[in-house]
């Protein structure tokens, strides 16, 4: 194709690429074979070139320097002149004025087309390193697939002079195989995969074969790679190599399935054996445990019943104190025999020391009882033995004005024994912290209970007939 030219009387080329898939791709005037004649170099001044998107034209050229190499990349609509097309000055308009002819050749690159090659490599031997006097001829076949993207570095490699894209293929097939046949030979012993096993790990070969494979062609062809795909891996199963081999490693593969076994067993045995021995363990601790616990109830059952003792013990003192006080207040010539305030204050005592004593006593065997215990984990509450005191039961604290003098603090408990004796009554003045006054024990809401269960007075004697 190629237009008018009214100056120079002839038609004028356009140098474009109208290839549907191509990578590398040499243009030539239109109606001429390539590499038909020289012609086919010869670019008239005033000529359009047309470069595509994603496409490169380079133009290669000789001069007294040398062969040179020019690029314009696309898009790229205009013709050669020396003004728009100043790349080419050094060559535009020389010797023929810019009117004749300049010799250079013109190759269209795509660098958005993929390209595949196909290979295959033939038979070759394997070693597994732990039986190299056993060779297996093996075979690879795959797919290469690669484009140009770095175009000046794959231009500084090969210069595109006499280019063939098939030479090109041909070039890349070669050191493929090449590559491909290095990397495998190598697998058993740099990868440590036996090569009876090599065709089930193809996919872990086919990645090494990519770590090798990429910066070779790289820096080799100057081309991308963008995939190895390798389809097979395939041993000569009827060579004597792979029919020994698997021979041996059939009898090792036995030799090492009863060697396992024998460990499992071993293994199992000496487990049963530990399990015994802490099993036993378990049931002496056990015991020992159960021991300790029967000797703690003991000994709080103990306790418990020295506490009762004390208790009674200083209730006897009491009556006797009060025994004493009464016949004191007798020979004083207190009419009644008895003063109600030593009364009050010699039974409020002996049972409050008595309460005491007890309480004191029953929190040591609780102690006792609790540092004897196994330890539980923190986040596990500590189980108690015996039942706390009663709500709130501790924290009251009740002062008692009789024939006013102070007796006290008596807790609830203490209280309710008071009410049941008589020594308490509905009209005897009490207080605590935070009451304001001394109030009767009746009008004291948390008190009033205690006199619901107190029988009236007893009726009066009736006189004797």
């Amino acid at each position: 194709m190629g237009l008018f030219n009214r100056k120079e009387g002839g038609l004028m080329d356009v140098i474009r690429c109208d290839e549907p898939e191509y990578l590398i791709w040499k243009w030539r005037p239109a109606g001429q074979d390539a590499n038909s004649t020289k012609k086919e170099n010869a670019i008239r001044y005033g000529s359009s070139l047309r470069v595509k998107d994603g496409e490169v034209a380079v133009f290669v050229y000789k001069q007294d320097g040398g062969i040179m190499q020019d690029f314009i990349e696309g898009p790229y609509d205009d013709t050669i002149k020396t003004a728009n097309f100043p790349i080419l000055t050094s060559i535009v308009g020389l010797a023929f004025g810019g009117n004749s002819p300049f010799q250079a050749e013109v190759f269209f690159i795509n660098l958005s087309q993929v390209m595949q090659v196909r290979f295959a490599v033939p038979y070759f031997d394997v070693f597994d390193p732990r039986f190299l006097d056993y060779p297996v001829p093996m075979a690879v076949r795959g797919t290469l697939t690669f484009n140009i993207s770095d175009y000046k570095a794959f231009i500084k490699l090969h210069r595109l002079i006499n280019f063939e894209l098939e030479d090109f293929s041909k070039q890349i097939k070669d050191a493929i195989v090449k590559y491909v046949k290095g990397v495998v030979t190598n697998v058993p012993q740099e990868n440590g995969i036996p090569v009876l096993q090599m065709e089930r790990k193809i996919l872990e070969i086919n990645e090494i074969v990519v770590q090798h494979l990429k910066p070779r062609l790289e820096n080799d062809f100057g081309v991308n790679m963008k995939a190895v795909d390798i389809a097979a891996i395939e041993p000569d199963k009827e060579s004597d190599g792979y029919l020994e081999l698997r021979k041996i490693t059939a009898g090792q593969q036995t030799k090492t399935i009863e060697t396992q076994t024998e460990i499992n067993l071993k293994n199992m045995r000496e487990m049963q054996r530990i399990n015994a021995e802490n099993m036993e363990e378990s049931l002496r601790v056990q015991r020992e445990e159960a021991q300790r616990a029967q000797r703690l109830q003991t000994e709080n059952a103990n306790i418990a019943a020295h506490s009762i003792d004390k208790q009674t013990e200083v209730l006897s003192t009491a009556a006797q104190n009060l025994g004493e006080m009464s016949q004191v207040n007798l020979e004083n010539g207190n009419v009644g025999g008895m003063s109600p305030a030593g009364m009050m204050m010699g039974m409020a005592m002996g049972g409050a020391m008595g309460g005491q004593m007890g309480n004191m006593m029953n929190r040591m065997g609780q102690q006792m009882q609790q540092a004897s215990m196994p330890q539980q984990p923190q986040q596990q509450a500590q189980p108690q033995m015996t039942p706390p005191p009663m709500p709130g039961a501790e924290n009251v604290a009740y002062l008692v004005s009789v024939n006013g003098q102070q007796f006290g603090p008596y807790n609830m408990q203490q209280l309710q024994q008071l009410v049941q004796n008589g020594q308490l009554t509905a009209q005897t003045y009490v207080w605590k912290q935070g009451m304001p006054n001394w109030e009767f024990a009746g009008n004291v809401q948390e008190l009033a209970n205690l006199f619901g269960a107190v029988p009236p007075p007893m009726p009066p004697t009736p006189p004797m007939p």
